[in-house]
């Protein structure tokens, strides 16, 4: 089984991207971020022409997150629980029978950017890390095959980024950040990517501007975290970088992890 996430930045404005890409990659699960659209806006149609089922949680104009799946989930949860007063449609839950009748639990993540630091998008950051923190360490005691896909906006160590000077006051590589992804990871989680390799220069995003793309300016922020369940069937894990030399590209590429739970 591959297990993708992506964020599209406009679901509209890429459809063509995605459809194309779908048919290319055949990916069984995608979890989709910054889908940027209402739910009854978003493109069903053409997604479910190719085969797949689709779950969103969306929001005008911004944010909004999509789980796309060969397969239908039997139980779908919208909205990080921990905060009834967050409107932000950044997370989703979709959950699944393997056919040997046990369970996959899938969930789409649009962990917030953080920036400006010295406005409240930052304890907001922080805030939803530790809200993402409780509700893993509720799902891991299920000891299920559990994945958490998505865009974390966090740069985990400094080889994951083209210039560690360069992002030292970000949001996303401010000490604060990366201890709660540590955090996170700690609960006994594994990062898909770094379990298959430690090679640098090894991207999820480049920024549209100062030729970020064409001089390999990258960071890597988009991840998978696997149980260890789902973690011992994992069989490779890859990022998709050519699409972003795609016209009109996201400034993100898919994330891709390939599972065995045969047997």
């Amino acid at each position: 089984m591959k297990i993708a996430t992506w964020n599209i930045n406009g679901v509209k404005a890429r459809i063509d991207n995605l459809t194309q890409w779908l048919k290319d990659s055949d990916p069984d699960i995608v979890c989709l971020q910054e889908i940027k659209t209402v739910d009854e806006g978003f493109p069903r149609l053409e997604i479910e022409a190719l085969g797949y089922h689709v779950e969103t949680h969306g929001q005008k104009g911004f944010n909004g997150v999509a789980i796309l799946s060969k397969s239908s989930p039997f139980e779908v949860n919208r909205g990080l629980p921990g905060d009834p007063l967050d409107e932000q449609a950044r997370f989703l839950e979709a959950t699944f029978t393997l056919p040997d009748t046990r369970i996959l639990r899938v969930c789409c993540i649009y962990l917030p950017n953080g920036n400006p630091v010295e406005t409240e998008k930052y304890p907001y950051k922080l805030a939803w890390m530790e809200r993402l923190r409780t509700f893993a360490a509720e799902r891991l005691a299920y000891e299920e095959m559990l994945v958490l896909a998505g865009d974390y906006n966090v740069i985990p160590e400094p080889h994951d980024c083209f210039d560690p000077k360069v992002w030292e006051s970000d949001a996303l590589f401010l000490p604060q950040t990366r201890e709660a992804f540590r955090r996170l990871e700690n609960l006994g989680l594994t990062d898909a990517v770094r379990a298959t390799t430690d090679a640098t220069q090894f991207y999820s995003f480049w920024d549209y501007q100062a030729g970020a793309w064409p001089k390999n300016n990258g960071i890597r922020i988009d991840h998978l975290l696997l149980s260890p369940e789902a973690a011992d069937r994992m069989t490779s894990a890859a990022i998709e970088k050519h699409v972003r030399a795609w016209e009109k590209p996201s400034d993100h590429v898919p994330v891709i992890a390939y599972f065995d739970f045969a047997g």
